[in-house]
């Protein structure tokens, strides 16, 4: 599940691609709020299908289970960057879980992004 968000989700949407997107490319706003929420829910309906799936995900509040894991490392960021780009995330209940089960605790909202 961690190479699935660091590999799949992450490299698409990081700033240095939506930045090629606007200039190079000539894409608009519009254009790159929409190529992020494509590849955004791409991943999170390929995540969301391996979590349901997982049977130690169905023990706990996070991706792998009772504790954060390594995806659940990678995960926090993807969903504070679909909420900042205004991406719907209601499909993807699990990933929504387990984002919530992270900053519920303090050595993920004391790292958290502020603004």
């Amino acid at each position: 599940m961690a190479q699935l968000i660091a590999c799949d989700i992450h490299p698409l949407n990081n700033l240095r691609v939506l930045n090629y997107l606007r200039g190079p490319l000539g894409q608009n706003e519009a254009a790159v709020r929409a190529w992020y929420a494509h590849w955004i829910g791409e991943g999170f309906r390929a995540l969301e299908a391996r979590v349901q799936a997982a049977p130690e995900a169905s023990q706990g509040p996070f991706l792998g289970g009772t504790r954060p894991g390594l995806a659940d490392l990678c995960l926090v960021p993807q969903v504070y960057n679909a909420r900042r780009f205004e991406v719907p995330l209601e499909a993807y209940p699990r990933v929504l879980a387990a984002e919530a089960a992270c900053v519920a605790l303090p050595a993920f909202s004391a790292t958290a992004p502020r603004g």
